[in-house]
């Protein structure tokens, strides 16, 4: 991490928004089509005479985040394609010179000021316009480099260094950096540095030029459940977005449902990492019906359980039982009961000590346990932790459930003999 750790605030914020804007929207395809559908450069290039989201309303965007119960929001300023979003002086390439003439990154910048949302920013490092970037065919790459273009790193990254100080210097505070792509591998830290001290507070990821503040696992990263009950190794923040195919705008999108993007949250969440959801507005700038309809059902449920996740340490490894995954505030534990659901009750092997109080934060109602000796724990003679009561709604919904236990005493989480439970 250098001389820069994970900010106090990165810490308790844990629910981000992720914005993928730029020309890509027009065509409502992919944020890459460009490469993706080999679009020549200058016919790509001609988007920009088009782009006029009359309708982006960044307080719109702020508000709608405050509501889902997010705390930070990070947008692309510059993607792949090398188009951005602000008042540039390095690049005639920017949103100034198209109809709309409004700088969007300003704009949403001011707006997260305005009502305390943390203001974070995407920068890719691959440049599919910029001359000097040198286009080789790797992953995210143009296959060469255009005609007239002139292959040069070390122009390339004073075009970039020069960039990223103009967006650190010139939109207030910056509490996020996000970097992607840097596909050759190039290292060298003081770009990192030469950030943080226009920005002391801002945290900065992993995929730049140095390991950054904190890891990025994107979209179905965790696939194994059995992996459940290990931590991260270092600070996380998980990224996905609300379509399957998309980051940006697609018209025809095949969208995740709201329950497994719920499930998707809580798990990285219970492993103590962050999550930053992805939506890419319309053409118009408008964040598209379907899309607000997933956040608005992740929201709900976000804002009734997010107790569970603010300020919490993961702490699965107390049980044996891989269904459910497990945080910690003091004497508070959370059961975070991952779908699909087995069971209108849960066990926690090997813990027994009774709590004094047992709520579903999803409903608020409050719930039956016992410790008792239980058929399928014979061996062991001991007594297990037993909820009851999951609704049956809610178990057949797939949401989630979150179930707070409330303890005398914090001493119940230092029992051993989880083996003694694993068949």
């Amino acid at each position: 991490m250098g001389e820069n750790t994970v900010g106090e605030w990165f810490s308790s914020r844990r629910l981000g928004l992720f914005i993928h804007f730029g020309l890509y929207a027009i065509d409502a395809w992919h944020e890459q089509a460009q490469m993706r559908r080999r679009v020549p450069r200058r016919e790509y290039e001609g988007l920009a005479s088009r782009f006029n989201p009359d309708k982006f309303d960044a307080e719109a965007i702020v508000r709608k985040a405050l509501e889902l119960g997010m705390e930070y929001l990070c947008i692309t300023a510059k993607h792949h394609d090398g188009f951005c979003l602000w008042a540039t002086k390095h690049t005639d390439y920017n949103v100034m010179n198209t109809p709309y003439k409004k700088d969007i990154i300003g704009q949403v910048a001011d707006a997260c000021h305005r009502h305390g949302l943390a203001f974070g920013i995407y920068y890719s490092v691959v440049d599919w316009h910029h001359p000097n970037y040198p286009n080789e065919g790797r992953h995210h790459e143009l296959p060469c480099p255009g005609p007239d273009d002139r292959p040069d790193w070390d122009k390339y990254m004073s075009y970039l260094e020069g960039q990223v100080t103009e967006l650190c210097s010139n939109y207030g505070e910056v509490r996020h950096f996000f970097w992607d792509m840097n596909v050759p591998g190039f290292f060298d830290p003081s770009v990192n540095e030469s950030l943080r001290r226009l920005q002391p507070g801002m945290v900065i990821n992993d995929r730049g030029f140095d390991p950054g503040d904190f890891g990025t696992p994107e979209r179905e990263y965790d696939r194994d459940a059995g992996s459940r009950h290990s931590k991260f190794g270092r600070p996380a923040e998980a990224c996905n977005s609300v379509g399957m195919q998309s980051w940006g705008y697609r018209g025809d999108e095949d969208y995740y449902l709201p329950q497994f993007l719920i499930r998707s949250i809580a798990m990285f969440m219970s492993k103590g990492a962050h999550y930053l959801l992805n939506v890419g507005p319309a053409p118009d700038g408008t964040l598209p019906k379907e899309a607000c309809q997933i956040l608005d059902q992740i929201g709900s449920w976000y804002v009734r359980t997010m107790e569970a996740y603010s300020d919490t340490t993961p702490c699965s490894q107390l049980t044996s039982n891989g269904d459910v995954m497990l945080t910690r505030r003091g004497s508070t534990l959370y059961v975070h009961v991952i779908p699909p659901v087995k069971s209108g009750s849960v066990t926690l092997p090997p813990l027994s000590d009774m709590p004094q109080e047992a709520v579903l934060l999803n409903t608020g109602q409050a719930l039956e346990c016992s410790s008792e000796t239980l058929p399928s724990f014979w061996e062991t003679g001991k007594p297990v932790l037993r909820i009851r009561g999951l609704p049956a709604g809610l178990t057949a919904s797939g949401e989630t459930m979150v179930v707070r236990l409330s303890f005398a005493n914090p001493s119940v989480f230092n029992q051993t003999g989880i083996s003694e439970f694993v068949g």
